[in-house]
């Protein structure tokens, strides 16, 4: 198995597509529906053996949730808050930027 290379709570921002977000949950590898994974383009499909990230994610339109494998996420160095509207009810904003879970023990 597999380490995740990103964290929850970790801002990033998809390789290929202009959209960015924060990870709230992480698959050690893909876990989505085949019909989810058929919908991509084979040319652009990732491998499935790698992890897989949820994020609170946005673009210039719209806040959305994503469901992005590792290949294709780079860290976000930004520093700009996530605006998608559930961030708040899931994180505490750290002074670097990164978001941690709320009512998690850190000691």
């Amino acid at each position: 198995m597999r380490t995740a290379k990103f964290n929850i709570g970790q801002v990033v921002r998809h390789r290929v597509y202009p959209f960015r977000g924060v990870i709230f949950d992480v698959d050690p590898t893909f876990s989505n529906t085949e019909e989810w994974w058929n919908a991509i383009p084979e040319d652009v499909r990732p491998v499935r053996d790698q992890p897989f990230y949820h994020l609170l994610a946005e673009n210039e339109e719209t806040e959305y949730v994503a469901y992005v494998s590792e290949q294709n996420l780079v860290p976000d160095v930004t520093g700009e808050p996530i605006r998608h509207p559930q961030v708040a009810e899931i994180f505490d904003e750290q002074s670097d930027g990164s978001y941690r879970p709320k009512d998690v023990d850190m000691h």
